[in-house]
Order: C-alpha cells, then sequence, then structure tokens
C-alpha cells in the first residue's frame, strides 16, 4: 500500500501500490519487508490499530474487566458489520439482484458466526468475578446498544418503544427512526416473492413498515411452492437457504446471550432495569423469518 500525504485529523487515504511498484519495492528491499516509513506505519493508517486499541478504559483495576470490556466492543463492532452487509442485501434484492445478494448474506451469517465465537471469551467469568466490577457499570446494560437495535430492526424483529432511551442522543435516535422507518430484509424478501409472481394480499405488501410482521399463511404457501423446485437455478430456494443461515446464526448469538447471563448472574435484576434473563427468554420466542421456519412443516 502506497499512503498519500495526510490532511491532520483526517484517516488515511491509501493509495494501492501497482503488480511493478510491489516487484521494485521488493527488488530493492531483497525480499525483506520495509522497515522505514516517513510518516505513519501504512496498516496503522488503514486499519487505526493505534485507535482501537486506545478506546479501553476500564472503570476498576480488576484484571477481568478488560476481557468484559473489550468482548462487548468486538460485538459491537460485528453488530456494525453484519448491519452493513444485511442494508446491502437490502439494496440488491429491491433492484431483483437475488444472486447478488447472496453475497452479503452468506458473509452475514458467517459475521454471525464470529459474533458467537466471542461470547467463549466470556465463560471463565462467575458470578463472583462479574460482580467485582458490576456495580460500577451502573445503568449501563447491552440491552442499550443502539447498533444491536439496529441489527433487529433489520432482521424484522421491531418495537418502536425501544428507541425511548436514545431521545437525548440526537443523531442515534433519528438513525434508530429512519431505520424503523426502512423496510426489514424481510420486507424486501416478501416484496420479491410479490414481484416473482407469488400471490401475496395488498395489505401485506402495503403494511406499516415500523411494525413488527406478524407470520402471513400467503408467504408461508409461497416459501413452500419456491422449496418444491430443486432445480440447480432456483435463486429464490438459495435465497432462502441463506436467509435461514443468518437466522439460524441470529437465534444462537441469542442462546449464547441468554445462557451468559445465567452464568454470570442467574435470575438477578438486568442492570439496564430489566428483568434480566426472563426478558431475554421472552425476547426469544421472536421468530427471525419466520414463514421460512413455518414453511418447513408443509414442505
Amino acid at each position: 500500500m502506497e499512503q498519500t500525504e495526510l490532511r491532520p485529523g483526517t484517516r488515511a487515504a491509501v493509495r494501492p501500490a501497482t503488480p511493478r511498484q510491489r516487484a521494485a519495492r521488493a527488488a530493492r528491499n531483497g525480499g525483506e519487508p520495509t522497515l522505514e516509513f516517513a510518516e505513519r506505519v501504512p496498516y496503522d493508517a488503514y486499519v487505526q490499530a493505534s485507535t482501537l486499541h486506545g478506546l479501553q478504559q476500564p472503570l476498576s483495576s480488576d484484571p477481568g474487566e478488560m476481557s468484559f470490556l473489550m468482548v462487548s466492543q468486538i460485538m459491537e463492532l460485528y453488530f456494525g458489520l453484519t448491519c452493513h452487509e444485511l442494508r446491502e442485501t437490502s439494496r440488491l434484492l429491491r433492484a431483483d439482484r437475488v444472486w447478488e445478494a447472496l453475497a452479503p448474506l452468506r458473509r452475514a451469517a458467517l459475521h454471525l458466526e464470529g459474533l458467537n465465537a466471542a461470547w467463549r471469551g466470556l465463560r471463565w467469568m462467575t458470578p463472583a468475578d462479574f460482580n467485582r466490577f458490576r456495580n460500577l457499570l451502573g445503568e449501563g446494560s447491552g440491552f442499550q446498544s443502539a447498533m444491536y437495535r439496529q441489527l433487529e430492526f433489520l432482521l424484522g424483529l421491531r418495537d418502536p418503544a425501544l428507541i425511548r432511551p436514545f431521545r437525548r442522543q440526537t443523531e442515534v435516535h433519528t438513525e434508530l427512526t429512519d431505520a424503523l422507518a426502512t423496510p426489514s430484509v424481510w420486507d424486501e424478501v416478501i416484496a420479491l416473492l410479490a414481484r416473482h409472481g407469488h400471490d401475496l394480499p395488498a395489505e401485506l405488501l402495503e403494511r406499516d413498515v415500523a411494525a413488527e410482521h406478524e407470520t402471513h399463511p400467503a408467504v408461508e404457501a409461497a416459501w413452500v411452492r419456491i422449496y418444491a423446485d430443486t432445480g440447480p437455478e432456483n435463486q429464490l430456494r438459495l435465497l432462502g437457504e441463506a436467509l435461514t443461515e443468518v437466522a439460524e446464526q441470529f437465534g444462537d448469538w441469542r442462546h449464547h446471550h441468554i445462557k451468559a447471563v445465567q452464568r454470570t448472574m442467574g435470575a438477578k435484576v438486568g442492570s439496564g432495569g430489566s428483568a434480566g434473563l426472563a426478558w431475554l427468554q421472552r425476547s426469544m420466542a421472536r421468530v427471525v423469518f419466520p414463514e421460512l421456519w413455518s414453511a418447513r412443516t408443509a414442505m
């Protein structure tokens, strides 16, 4: 990577090196990596590693808190990355580019797999371990993650009441309000099915997308028909399987969340004021892409 000149306070603009430039550099270095740079190391300028590693500010001297804090930050990054992929999926589905939409969907499933793996970094934590710094969190809770709310909204899990905690964070509140008013991935899928000739009622296609989608027999019937065609060119069936993988991985994340809460705090009240474990267990009843699951009974 060739680094261009930086303006103070801006991220590095990185100019790709051509194959000829890379070959010339290798010859000049005698096959060894470049060790001298005029300014900031190009890797750090691109990845912002030094910034990332400066974002951990524990509130206690307990060594375990760093693990809790950094794993939480890693999960936030995965939330954002998965949202990025799902927004790209929605864009492609709106344009009827089903085949191209499979790639971001599959990446989203892999990112969710990485998100699930992050829970392993907290399996050491017992109630005594968590209690050593939990009181310092005050009312702080993962329930308050705006990016997680964005992810839920994209997946079709919608509850307008859940954006109320962000009313005094104007920019975040506006982003969440806009997300509620934007069709979810599942809304885009249903519209796509209608455009592909599946008989779906107008009230379903014209509903208020800010409200959570309720399972509809017409959507279920459409998926039964789609899966009946096992031909290799059936892109909608491939789409269904990619969506199923995303839904399954997200369901696994919610299950791991419940197990982590049980491990570290049992049935105590959550730090954000919720019922903790009981609230999480109730949330599991809300299914992502519901007709993809219910249709399998009739297949």
